[in-house]
C-alpha cells in the first residue's frame, strides 16, 4: 500500500492504518529506535508509541512524507526514553558519545533568547546540511540523525572507521563555523 493509501486509513479512523503502518514502515522506526535505545524491548515500545502518536496526529495533520513523518516520531520518543533511562545514572554507549560530539555545535543549556531562535538554528542547520556534498551529507545523517556507529556507516560506504571519524569531525567544525558565521552563540 503506498503512503497516501495509508494517510487516507488514519483519516478514516480504519484500524488498518496502524498494520499498514507497520507493514510498511515497521523495520525503518525499529532501526532508528535500536540505535538509540541500544534495546530490542525498548525500541518495541518506542515505535508502539509511534504507531500511537501518528493515530493521534493524523487527521488533523496531513504528512507530506510519512517515512519523515514517522521517522521523527519515533527518534523524539526514543530521545525522551533515552533521557529518561539515564536521568540517574550517566551511562556510557553509542548515544552518550554522538551527544557528547555534537556539544561543540549545538549548546544544550538555553538561554531565554536561544530558546526564542531554536526554530533558526534548526532552518540554519538543515541548509547547512542540504548543501554538503552527498558522500559527507549521508554520513552526516547516518550518524546524527540515524544515530548509525561509525563502523557499520564505514562498512557501508567501504570506508575506514578512522576515515568516517575524521570526515565527522571536519563536517562538525564546518557546522560550528557556518553557524557561528550567522550569528549563533556556541
Amino acid at each position: 500500500m503506498d503512503d497516501a493509501g495509508i494517510i487516507q486509513l488514519y483519516w478514516d479512523r480504519n484500524e488498518q492504518a496502524i498494520k499498514a503502518t507497520s507493514d510498511q514502515y515497521g523495520r525503518y522506526c525499529r532501526a532508528i529506535a535500536k540505535n538509540i535505545l541500544s534495546s530490542d524491548e525498548d525500541a518495541e515500545e518506542c515505535v508502539n508509541d509511534t504507531y500511537l502518536s501518528a493515530w493521534n496526529a493524523i487527521p488533523p495533520h496531513r504528512p507530506e512524507q510519512l517515512s519523515t513523518f514517522l521517522g521523527r516520531i519515533t527518534r523524539n520518543l526514543s530521545f525522551n526514553r533515552y533521557r529518561h533511562d539515564r536521568a540517574e545514572k550517566r551511562g556510557g554507549g553509542e548515544m552518550a558519545l554522538i551527544l557528547d560530539e555534537l556539544t561543540d555545535c549545538v549548546s544544550d543549556t538555553d538561554t531565554v533568547e536561544q530558546a526564542i531562535d531554536r526554530q533558526e538554528l534548526g532552518r540554519a542547520v538543515n541548509a547547512f546540511v542540504r548543501g554538503l556534498p552527498t558522500a559527507k551529507r549521508s554520513i552526516f545523517v547516518r550518524r546524527y540523525w540515524y544515530a548509525d556507529a561509525v563502523s557499520t556507516i564505514a562498512e557501508d560506504c567501504g570506508m575506514r572507521p578512522g576515515a568516517v571519524s575524521k570526515a565527522l569531525e571536519r563536517t562538525r567544525t564546518q557546522l560550528k563555523a557556518y553557524l557561528t558565521e550567522r550569528g549563533f552563540t556556541l
